[in-house]
C-alpha cells in the first residue's frame, strides 16, 4: 500500500476531470464525486506516513509537499450553454461535487468556431467570469490550434485573464500535423504551457506493436486497423526510438514522453495499472540530449502518415 501511495504521491497532484463526461445526464458528475472521495482517502492514508512525499506541480512549475489535489476540469460547449452564466454555474456544480473551494484549472473543452461561432464568444466570456469570480486558479483551452488560440488570447488579455494551458493531442506522431503546427512557438510567446494528451499515440510509440511480427491490438479493437495504417510510415521513427532506448537505458515509452517534456509540454499519458504508471514516471527526472531531440524532430516530420486528429481540433 505504501508503495502504491508513493506512486500516487507523484501523480495525484494534477488530475484531469472531463466535464464532458462528468456533467452527462447518465453519470451526473460521477467522476468528480469519485475524485473528491479519492482525495479524502488519499490524504488520510498519506498522513499516516511521517515522511512527506514531495511531488511536482507540472503546470505551475513548483515543488510541493503533500497537499490537496489539483483538479483540471473541462467544460464542454453543449448546445444549451449559450450564455456566459452557464459556464459559471457549471463551475460551481463541479466544485460542489468535488467538495473543493476552487478548481486549479478550468478548461474550455473545444472551440465551436467551426460549427456554431455565435456560441464561442459566450464561452470565452463565461470562462473568464469563472476566473474573475475566484472559482479557479487558472484557465485553459483544449483542442484549440494556434490560430484560434491567438484569437481567444486577445480577448483574455483585454480582460486580464491569463491562459495557463492549451491541451492538444501532442506526440511524435502528430508533430507534423498542420492543424497544430506552430503551437510550441505560440504557447511560448504567450507564456502558456502545452498539455500533451496521448503522448504515446494510443500505445503505438511504446514499441510493443509490429506488422512484421503481427503484434497488433486484438481483433475488434479499433486500434488494430489504425495501427495497421500508421505503422508502415512510422517504421523509421520507431527504429530511432529503439536505438535511443538502447543508448540511454530508458524504455521507448519513456523516451517518447520525455520528448514532449523537452518540447515544453506537460505530458498526460494513460496508465492501466501500477506497472505502467511506474514506467511513465521513469520519463521524468532526466532529459534527452539536444541532438537526440533534434533527430527525433526531423524523423517525426518525415513520417508518411501522422496520427489522425481529434474531430474537435481547430486550426
Amino acid at each position: 500500500m505504501k508503495r502504491a501511495c508513493s506512486i500516487l504521491g507523484l501523480c495525484v497532484n494534477f488530475l484531469l476531470s472531463q466535464h464532458k463526461i462528468c456533467s452527462s445526464l447518465e453519470k451526473k458528475g460521477r467522476a468528480e464525486i469519485l475524485l473528491g472521495q479519492f482525495e479524502k482517502r488519499y490524504l488520510s492514508q498519506i498522513s499516516e506516513d511521517e515522511s512527506s512525499i514531495p511531488f511536482p506541480n507540472f503546470v505551475f512549475g513548483k515543488q510541493e509537499s503533500v497537499s490537496p489535489q489539483q483538479v483540471a476540469t473541462k467544460f464542454a460547449p453543449y448546445p444549451w450553454r449559450i450564455s456566459r452564466s452557464s459556464m459559471v454555474n457549471a463551475a460551481r456544480e463541479s466544485l460542489r461535487r468535488l467538495d473543493q473551494e476552487k478548481l486549479a484549472l478550468a478548461q474550455l473543452h473545444w472551440s465551436t468556431a467551426n460549427y456554431q461561432p455565435f456560441q464561442e464568444k459566450a464561452l470565452w466570456e463565461g470562462i473568464a467570469d469563472v476566473y474573475d469570480e475566484g472559482l479557479c486558479s487558472a484557465i485553459g483551452v483544449s483542442n484549440y490550434g494556434p490560430q484560434q488560440l491567438l484569437k481567444i488570447s486577445q480577448r483574455m488579455e483585454e480582460r486580464n485573464v491569463p491562459i495557463a494551458t492549451a491541451q492538444i493531442q501532442y506526440s511524435l506522431m502528430t508533430y507534423k500535423d498542420p492543424l497544430t503546427s506552430g503551437m510550441d512557438e505560440v504557447c511560448k510567446d504567450m507564456g502558456t504551457r502545452v498539455i500533451a494528451y496521448s503522448p504515446l499515440c494510443l500505445g503505438l510509440l511504446t514499441g510493443k506493436y509490429s506488422l512484421e511480427t503481427n503484434t497488433l491490438p486484438p481483433p475488434g479493437n479499433p486500434r488494430r486497423q489504425l495501427f495497421t495504417e500508421l505503422l508502415p510510415g512510422a517504421k523509421e521513427l520507431l527504429n530511432l526510438l529503439e536505438a535511443v532506448s538502447i543508448e540511454t537505458g530508458k524504455t521507448q515509452s519513456q523516451i517518447a514522453i520525455n520528448w514532449t517534456i523537452c518540447k515544453g509540454g506537460v505530458p498526460i499519458p494513460g496508465a492501466k495499472n501500477l506497472k505502467q504508471a511506474q514506467e511513465n514516471l521513469g520519463a521524468i527526472g532526466w532529459k534527452l540530449k539536444d541532438d537526440v531531440v533534434e533527430e527525433l524532430d526531423r524523423t517525426a516530420k518525415s513520417i508518411s502518415k501522422p496520427m489522425i486528429q481529434n474531430i474537435f481540433q481547430t486550426k
